[in-house]
């Protein structure tokens, strides 16, 4: 019914129409979105081991705190799948692709490993799924030409990043 209101006042007056053509603004995508989750995976599942080998009590201290471990890394680990999907998604596009033809395969290794990495503690796969998350980031620079460095994060765990070299 409001629908149809809405239609018939819409002949009348004639509203003006709304286009758009992505989700956000054009040019502001930064694979750091999904590297800074992906470090907070590998850092969660570290506090995990430590937490588990300092609390040989299983009490309700150690189950509070273990599931607020586990819940931050599998956030931040679909977080990681969420920001690659969306700029292989929205901002990909052909000519990307014929220079970069591995850029699907980049991406279906990152949305593999995150579901690893929510499914389990597994702390290889966590550092894995940091790599393929900045060979995308690589991946991602070279389509706009900017020069890549890499460099340690500035906090725990202390894995190697790549940022733009601006």
């Amino acid at each position: 019914m409001v629908h149809r209101m809405l239609t018939k006042l819409d002949e009348r007056i004639g509203f003006e129409r709304a286009r758009a053509h992505c989700d956000i603004p054009c040019g502001i995508y930064d694979p750091i979105m999904a590297q800074i989750p992906a470090l907070t995976v590998v850092r969660m599942i570290d506090l995990m081991t430590e937490f588990a080998a300092d609390h040989k009590d299983k009490d309700l201290e150690y189950h509070n705190t273990m599931s607020r471990y586990i819940e931050v890394k599998e956030e931040h680990a679909e977080r990681v799948k969420h920001e690659v999907r969306v700029i292989w998604g929205d901002y990909i596009k052909p000519h990307h692709v014929e220079k970069h033809p591995e850029v699907h395969g980049i991406t279906h290794k990152i949305m593999q490993l995150g579901s690893k990495c929510r499914q389990t503690a597994d702390r290889e796969a966590a550092v894995q799924l940091v790599a393929a998350v900045n060979e995308f980031a690589e991946l991602f620079w070279k389509t706009k030409e900017v020069a890549t460095k890499r460099a340690k994060a500035p906090y725990a765990p202390g894995l190697e990043l790549v940022y733009p070299a601006l």
